[in-house]
């Protein structure tokens, strides 16, 4: 009491000396959001964001409270369906939303679930003895940032139903119906106040969805996509969407093998590296551990974790126990069979995660995620629950499979002789830097701004672009780094092979953030890395190897959002005086209107005589009619452009087109790369049939 005494006493007197400071501060500024509002107000704090991560978010947080209900053994069966006007719709087969009166908000419970933040059955462990979502947020954020959403709960043989927009019932729960069926059917439609671009992906629920299958045993999974069906859905009949018979595109999934299963599916394009899957289902210290596990003959690893089925991309405590776990198993099954000698070291965390594909799943009571989004499990029991459970298993998985056991060691072995090589090759590098003054590479030309943030990197094709974008370029913020030739694909290359080549070292000392375990994300140079390279089969190619080398070597570069891809535009048009330029085939032949299929293009990287287009007329000096003259040229490359037009086109940011690069899934995006650049050849030859359909020919 004291204390609180001397600070109400304290505080009068150091605040009249800055009175005129806190003028017009009082309580009438203060501002109280009731109901959903602080969820309008700050969305982020609830999704994420209110870009396209956002935006799918809504669809997981309405799938999870279905999925809730088929981890407690109440469903089996969940439909999710795109329908016109941009609006979603989730249905299962589970108990179905009370809809009785709440006793302490005196509405019905459904009201008070969908209306209410902190409102749910997933609190006291009642209701639902596990479940991904534990704030009581999920539903009423969805409902608060859409401006449409109905909810039709089938339950004790009454269909009831209640709508919402922006978070607010538009009338009292009533009955419409009478059913035979069971569940809740949720129907939404993202408010495009909060959401500027609402475009809901295909593949990305798709693959979300069809990890869920995976993680649920027994549980079947529809998706439809009837975004663009044009006839009449008569919903208000209809429960499951399938039924109906919609020639639209739609997926099911079921499976039995749980990870298992999900091993074999994100390994079916590599060679593994031992035969059997290790695999283990235990609870320890309540907590349900389901871990599986296999290497393949790769440098890259892949670790899926999930806490109560919600996969956390940032990993968290289940993900270090399991890691403790191998890396402790593996040394001691070494060592036991003389692999690593008395005298040598062990092996490092990094050895025996090389090759590695994994899922580490675990089922907790009381969950504790960091942050709602549930990126990050912080659960401190999940650790050690996966380090004794996975600990035990691999130690008899090892014993009984000696095979699959001396295959892994080799597996580990390999990676701890390339560590060590890449080790000297990086050092050597590093030595030889510091010997020449860690100079930037001399085909670098740097910009003036020592300012990372007001600082782009041009990486261009050849001398004769880095010639053109060296003198169109503005000196002060843009850096020009030409590369010769193909650099080398680094997909399967280790670092110490990867070093070796000179254009990707030239790149690796411009980027200035080291590699490796000395890669240090605030040490880059530039916040714009802009790959420009030319519009043709060649230059895709260029565009995809440094792709590649970014995601597996530079991720962080990636995930802050620095690489850029360059639009360089196809055709240059002259009508008359005119100049303007097509940046496609849709944009030139829009550009020319009726004339498109009447001029001749010009070859590449030349311009002809512009041709006589009949129609077009403009007046001449003394007022005579005369015909107008269109010529078009096609760029080949960004060698081909005057430094003037290089800038005007490409490189100047009030005019330019540049696209971000960004991975929406990363295990996607890991398996588009090993297939397309990895070395299972009929695995790259069906991806380039079934997608040729969708690629942009260059004739």
């Amino acid at each position: 009491m004291p204390i609180l005494w001397a600070i109400l006493v304290f505080i009068p007197s150091n605040m009249a000396k800055k009175e005129e400071k806190t003028e017009g501060y009082g309580a009438e500024d203060i501002v109280v959001l009731e109901g959903l509002e602080p969820v309008r107000k700050r969305p982020g704090m609830y999704i994420g964001s209110t870009g396209p991560e956002g935006l799918h978010h809504l669809v997981w947080e309405i799938f999870d409270n279905s999925r809730d209900e088929a981890m407690g053994g109440f469903a089996d069966h969940i439909e999710v369906a795109l329908l016109p006007g941009n609006r979603v719709r989730v249905v299962d087969n589970g108990r179905g939303i009370p809809v009785d009166i709440h006793s302490k908000t005196k509405v019905s419970a459904l009201e008070t679930i969908m209306t209410t933040l902190h409102a749910g059955g997933k609190f006291e462990g009642k209701s639902y003895k596990v479940s991904g979502g534990l704030h009581g947020v999920g539903a009423s954020v969805v409902n608060a940032l859409s401006v449409f959403t109905e909810v039709r709960v089938h339950r004790d043989g009454v269909i009831s139903m209640q709508e919402y927009s922006k978070g607010k019932r538009k009338a009292p729960v009533k009955k419409v119906g009478t059913t035979k069926f069971r569940g809740t059917i949720v129907t939404f439609e993202p408010d495009t106040e909060i959401f500027k671009e609402i475009d809901f992906s295909w593949n990305q629920i798709v693959s979300h969805l069809r990890q869920q299958a995976y993680l649920v045993k027994g549980l079947q999974i529809n998706i439809i996509d009837a975004s663009k069906y044009e006839g009449k859905l008569k919903l208000d009949d209809v429960v499951y969407m399938q039924d109906l018979g919609l020639e639209v595109p739609s997926m099911t999934f079921y499976f039995d093998g749980g990870l298992v299963s999900l091993i074999r599916f994100y390994n079916q394009h590599q060679k593994p590296v031992h035969k059997n899957i290790c695999y283990v289902e235990k609870e320890a210290d309540d907590v349900v551990v389901e871990v599986a596990f296999q290497y393949i003959d790769d440098i890259s690893s892949r670790e899926l974790a999930f806490a109560n089925n919600t996969y956390n991309a940032e990993g968290g405590t289940h993900v270090t126990g399991f890691r403790t776990a191998l890396t402790r198993r593996i040394n001691d099954y070494a060592r036991k069979n003389n692999y690593i000698k008395e005298n040598e070291d062990n092996f490092t965390a990094d050895d025996v995660r090389e090759g590695l594909t994994a899922a580490i799943s675990v089922k907790l009571r009381e969950i504790q995620f960091e942050g709602q989004t549930k990126g990050k499990l912080g659960s401190v029991e999940a650790r050690g629950a996966v380090e004794k459970v996975f600990g035990e298993a691999l130690g008899v998985f090892l014993e009984e499979n000696p095979e699959d056991g001396r295959a892994i060691v080799n597996k580990v072995i390999l990676a701890l002789r390339a560590r060590k090589a890449a080790k000297a090759a990086k050092d050597s590098v590093l030595r030889k830097g510091a010997l020449e003054g860690l100079t930037l590479p001399g085909k670098l030309a740097d910009c003036q701004s020592n300012k990372a943030e007001d600082s782009e990197l041009f990486i261009v094709e050849g001398d004769s672009a880095g010639g053109s974008s060296k003198q169109g370029r503005d000196r002060k913020t843009q850096a020009i780094l030409p590369l010769k030739g193909k650099i080398l694909n680094v997909e399967r290359a280790r670092l110490d092979r990867m070093l070796a080549s000179v254009e990707i070292k030239s790149l690796v000392v411009a980027l200035g953030v080291g590699i490796g375990d000395m890669f240090d994300i605030s040490k880059l140079r530039y916040h714009k890395v802009i790959i420009a390279t030319d519009a043709d089969v060649d230059g895709a190619h260029i565009r995809t190897l440094l792709l590649t080398l970014f995601y597996r070597y530079f991720k962080q570069v990636i995930d802050g959002g620095f690489i850029y891809i360059a639009q360089p535009p196809l055709y240059k048009i002259k009508r008359g005086k005119e100049l303007t330029y097509a940046y496609s085939e849709e944009e030139k032949n829009l550009m020319l209107g009726k004339d498109a299929g009447e001029i001749e293009i010009a070859g590449e990287g030349t311009e002809e005589e512009p041709e006589e287009i009949e129609g077009e007329e403009e007046e001449s000096a003394k007022g005579k009619k005369r015909e107008q003259k269109v010529s078009i040229q096609r760029y080949k490359g960004l060698g081909e452009m005057n430094p003037e037009e290089l800038w005007e086109t490409t490189m100047n940011p009030k005019s330019r087109i540049l696209k971000q690069v960004t991975i929406d899934d990363a295990v996607d995006a890991d398996k588009a790369f090993d297939v397309l650049m990895g070395e299972d050849v009929p695995a790259r030859k069906s991806f380039i049939q079934s997608n040729a359909k969708l690629a942009n020919i260059d004739s």
